[in-house]
């Protein structure tokens, strides 16, 4: 498992930890692996969701710093997301 996934865990339960997330959402990092959210928090794993986000570690690495919105890197193409829209735009609440 990469730093990259490690820090990404360690983010994304700080940030779901106060938030109301009911769904499974899967963020996939470009040769890195792959990180699972869903209401028990965020841990290493590639497993099926309800939506999958894709993008590069820079990209990711910026929207969980804060410095990219999720909204404007799925609209400039530089985060695909696959699967249900609605959780998505759930997710990008709590990551905001």
């Amino acid at each position: 498992m990469s730093d990259i996934v490690n820090e990404a865990v360690v983010v994304l339960n700080e940030k779901l930890a106060s938030a109301d997330f009911d769904g499974t959402a899967k963020f996939d990092i470009e040769g890195e692996g792959a990180v699972m959210m869903d209401a028990a928090g965020a841990r290493a794993a590639d497993e099926a969701a309800d939506v999958t986000l894709s993008a590069d570690a820079e990209t990711f690495k910026s929207i969980l710093d804060g410095d990219t919105n999720p909204t404007s890197a799925f609209m400039t193409g530089k985060l695909k997301i696959d699967g249900d829209m609605g959780m998505a735009m759930k997710l990008a609440a709590v990551l905001a």
